[in-house]
């Protein structure tokens, strides 16, 4: 009995945080249009010398995301030099091009320091694409997309949604990242959280 508790117990962990994630992937983006887009993939805290796991997921992510055969795609990898002497961005681009052999073009922006600034720094970088994806864990990803909201409602827009949710990928962690999720995203308003009409299963 109490194996079955426990069982149930941690399904329905394993099930509110797939759900949660799930949601937050599919909140502020529209409808995907146009043929230009900029995938935009947020660093994250990296002292060590080389890009650390969470970094390489997200450039994996951030990889994925371009559409097609990524001619009309700019990856701009942002993050500054947080506790390390090399910017996220820099091991970050250095990981997709060595280590994923990614061919595209690629930008970086090294200064930014927390998420309001990554938004801050890319937006000259995003003002003649048709398309925008925010590339992170799905919480981090939906507050960069309402802080570009906030600064540029026009860009914002252009926010489609990016390969940054699978089910079933990171599964045993996804509790955990929508505990930290809710606490993070206390700063948005209802409407931001809202999950899109037209977004799909999946």
């Amino acid at each position: 009995m109490r194996r079955r508790t426990a069982a149930a117990v941690v399904g329905a962990a394993l099930a509110w945080g797939e759900w949660l994630n799930w949601r937050w992937s599919r909140a502020l983006v529209g409808r995907d249009r146009g043929a230009s887009e900029a995938v935009v993939v947020l660093g994250y805290r990296n002292p060590e010398p080389s890009v650390n796991f969470v970094n390489r997921w997200r450039v994996r992510a951030g990889i994925r995301s371009v559409s097609g055969d990524g001619r009309d795609t700019r990856v701009i990898f942002s993050g500054g030099p947080v506790g390390s002497r090399s910017s996220e961005a820099e091991l970050m681009a250095a990981y997709a091009k060595s280590v994923l052999d990614f061919e595209g073009t690629v930008l970086l922006e090294e200064r930014s320091t927390t998420t309001w600034e990554n938004i801050t720094n890319v937006i000259p970088l995003l003002e003649d694409v048709d398309r925008i994806k925010i590339v992170s864990q799905p919480a981090h990803a939906l507050k960069a997309r309402a802080y570009l909201r906030r600064q540029r409602p026009d860009l914002a827009q252009r926010l489609v949604r990016a390969d940054d949710y699978r089910p079933g990928e990171w599964m045993l962690r996804k509790p955990l990242l929508a505990l930290y999720g809710l606490r993070t995203l206390r700063v948005l308003d209802a409407e931001e959280r809202r999950v899109s009409p037209w977004t799909t299963v999946g």
